[in-house]
């Protein structure tokens, strides 16, 4: 049996090495820069892990089908979401915590997003306060809420965010508690003395419960005052921010959002982190998009580290995709110009995906892209 190991960890690089080429050398990079509790935090998903798996075997499965001679000189990766304008149709996703891998956090993240000219969604549970966070970015910024059980709270988070320039409200709905995260159990992970969710300071006390042994502590406990579609439509009469629900995959529950007037929808499993043994995104957003037609907005995120995938998902009818981990490991190895990097990665592997099967603009990658 091996003895674990318990080197020193590095500090975060100022340049970017000659072998870090692509989205997926971050993660090899990044057990040398990340401590082994909160790597398997990160790294891990829910349960047995098949969904986690799920997400990048669906993605692999689908084939480009190229054309070439068509002219690309006129080609560019600039699109529009929810009426802003993006340089590529990369997001950062909403991830918690960011001080976990870095010491600047949230604000390192952001620096690179404006260089780069990437929206980035800035989670409730970021470990920066969401105005400083605002104040670094030049580029479209966007906020993440998980609904609080007090919603005099939740309006608070909402007005904030209002009052510190964020253009859209992305509300996280899939994952009201946490999943069964076998790994990060094993391994012993903490939340680390000295990082918080500080934008849930003066957040009031949660009510205290007791049950008899006929009651559930998941059903009647955890699950008590868990927000549903009457709190969402409460809070879209609350804002002026368009709404995006993330963490649908039924296609009932999307054309719902639609109908109710919201913004649009992350289709999501949250990378694999709360339920296992549910579809990936992938390969229900084709379902979804014929469903709610070819105006409603649709993200997706999920496993995306390649041009190829960025690709694909908006073959099958995503407006854009969102980045979760690798935002993280690209911060722990080389901080912002990690990051930075790894999105100029992505967007330079689309370019050439997109030259390459014949597709010039962002609307011209239609499903008849796919094999």
């Amino acid at each position: 049996m091996s003895m674990p190991d318990h080197s020193p960890l590095r500090a975060p690089l100022s340049e970017i090495p000659r072998d870090l080429v692509s989205v997926a050398d971050y993660a090899r990079y990044a057990p040398e820069f990340i401590a082994p509790p909160v790597l398997e935090y990160i790294a891990g998903g829910g349960a047995d892990e098949i969904t986690l798996k799920r997400n990048r075997q669906q993605l692999d499965a689908l084939m480009i089908l190229p054309r070439p001679l068509v002219d690309c000189t006129a080609g560019s990766t600039h699109t529009r979401v929810l009426g802003e304008t993006l340089r590529h149709p990369l997001l950062l996703a909403p991830v918690a915590f960011q001080r976990l891998v870095h010491p600047d956090g949230e604000l390192a993240t952001a620096t690179a997003a404006s260089v780069l000219e990437t929206s980035m969604v800035v989670s409730t549970l970021a470990s920066q306060p969401l105005e400083d966070i605002a104040a670094r970015l030049d580029s479209p910024r966007w906020f993440q809420l998980y609904m609080q059980q007090n919603r005099d709270f939740t309006l608070s988070l909402v007005r904030r965010a209002e009052a510190a320039g964020y253009s859209q409200l992305m509300i996280t709905v899939d994952a009201p508690l946490h999943g069964i995260r076998n790994r990060a159990q094993r391994a012993g992970y903490e939340l680390p003395v000295g990082i918080e969710a500080v934008n849930l300071t003066g957040r009031p006390p949660l009510p205290s419960a007791s049950f008899d042994p006929s009651q559930s502590i998941v059903f009647q406990g955890m699950m008590s005052e868990v927000p549903n579609w009457d709190d969402i439509a409460w809070l879209q009469q609350q804002t002026r921010l368009p709404i995006i629900l993330k963490g649908l995959l039924h296609p009932a529950d999307v054309k719902r959002a639609q109908d109710m007037g919201l913004a649009g929808a992350v289709i999501s499993n949250h990378g694999g982190r709360t339920l296992d043994c549910v579809p990936s995104a992938i390969e229900m957003l084709p379902r979804i998009r014929q469903t709610v037609g070819p105006d409603f907005c649709l993200l997706l995120d999920g496993a995306i580290e390649r041009g190829t995938d960025v690709f694909k998902a908006i073959a099958l009818g995503a407006n854009a995709v969102l980045l979760g981990r690798p935002q993280l490991y690209a911060l722990a190895v080389a901080g912002p110009l990690g990051v930075a990097h790894m999105l100029r990665v992505l967007r330079e592997e689309l370019e050439v995906t997109m030259a390459l099967a014949g597709t010039p603009t962002i609307a011209d990658i239609t499903a008849d892209a796919l094999m």
